[in-house]
């Protein structure tokens, strides 16, 4: 058995407010999960079988029989990690993008059923840098390993590079730890491949268990999550039933925004590019018109950044808060104002001191 979670237990009040839904709601929201169709993908990834579905449901209450404990989701840059826990959120908490290296932190999400809490770590893409700030970014997931009970190695099963030898090398050097490696993006790839895929990851990695996935489309990750609450410790919840992740209403506005700028601009803007969140007033209770008032400043490191940011007659900076302010009011389920600066701050990127105030580094470690 794994030893117990080195997270405290009880860690304060849920994320999300009253109009928002909640985990459980969440949760109860996701798609049903496709069953892997593929027989001879079947006969290579399955390796054990899952409980009845006609066996009672232990009660939280009940002694030695709820589980509950963190999975680290580990993979190189693009794996498709944000999507994965975001589905099985049934919430977009981990912002997305088709560029690699949009995760900066470690983000958690609760997923809490009658029988099993999992409580997942959403971690930076594991990659070789000289830069500062990928640095930490890749310091955050190691220590999300460190920190759970479970390793969930997620693997592009597209591409395969540098990046992803790195994530593999991390991978085989965790201790006392049980490993489930999941092949994402199964539905693009052909029987062969995907089963060549399978061989050699199982030769590499000497997984508890391996399977194939989607975590776009939902195949394989019903499967999936009855083989991660397995290897959990018996516990009781660790997190209020209603909480849905750490990350406050401010950090998901910056995100958004932080979102929004890696799809709508390209090459070295979307790195070299932070948001930090200058207020946020939420509704008072009673308004019969309900509005959040945001205000936000995107850091860029060049003059060069800051026009293309703003783009011709402010075009560009106009979309970017258009895109971030639809989707803030879809998760808020409520009217946005939100305002965008844009602000040259000097090699952020490298300046410890600047990564500490902008959240990237613990305040310990700035000098």
């Amino acid at each position: 058995m794994s030893p117990a979670p080195k997270k405290p237990p009880r860690p304060g009040p849920a994320l999300l407010g009253p109009k928002a839904p909640t985990a459980r709601a969440a949760t109860d929201r996701v798609a049903t999960d496709q069953a892997v169709t593929d027989q001879a993908v079947t006969d290579q990834a399955q390796t054990a079988d899952a409980p009845s579905a006609d066996a009672p449901r232990p009660s939280p209450d009940g002694p030695g029989q709820y589980k509950a404990g963190f999975v680290a989701i580990i993979g190189a840059p693009n794996a498709g990690k944000s999507t994965l826990m975001n589905r099985y959120l049934g919430q977009k908490v981990a912002i997305v993008s088709s560029k690699p290296q949009t995760t900066r932190h470690r983000i958690l999400g609760v997923v809490t059923q009658p029988e099993a809490q999992l409580i997942f770590w959403d971690t930076p893409g594991v990659h070789e840098s000289n830069k500062t700030l990928n640095q930490e970014m890749v310091s955050k997931a190691l220590s999300a390993m460190a920190d759970s009970d479970v390793c969930l190695f997620l693997v592009d099963g597209e591409r395969r590079d540098q990046a992803h030898d790195k994530a593999l090398e991390t991978v085989k050097a965790r201790k006392d730890m049980p490993l489930i490696v999941a092949i994402n993006k199964a539905d693009l790839i052909g029987p062969e491949k995907l089963t060549q895929i399978i061989e050699e990851l199982r030769e590499q990695t000497s997984p508890d268990r391996l399977l194939a996935v989607s975590a776009k489309t939902g195949r394989g990750l019903k499967k999936l999550k009855k083989f991660l609450v397995s290897f959990l410790p018996d516990s009781p919840p660790l997190y209020d039933e209603d909480t849905l992740t750490d990350q406050s209403l401010r950090a998901i506005t910056a995100e958004y925004v932080r979102e929004a700028v890696f799809e709508l601009t390209h090459q070295e803007i979307p790195y070299s590019t932070a948001v930090t969140v200058d207020e946020f007033r939420e509704p008072k209770a009673g308004d019969k018109n309900p509005l959040y008032r945001l205000s936000v400043t995107v850091h860029v490191e060049r003059e060069s950044q800051k026009k293309v940011m703003i783009g011709r007659g402010g075009q560009m900076l106009r979309q970017i808060g258009q895109k971030a302010r639809l989707r803030l009011e879809a998760f808020l389920e409520t009217k946005v104002f939100l305002s965008i600066f844009v602000r040259i701050t000097d090699h952020w990127t490298e300046d410890r001191r600047t990564l500490a105030d902008f959240g990237y580094l613990d305040t310990k470690d700035k000098d």
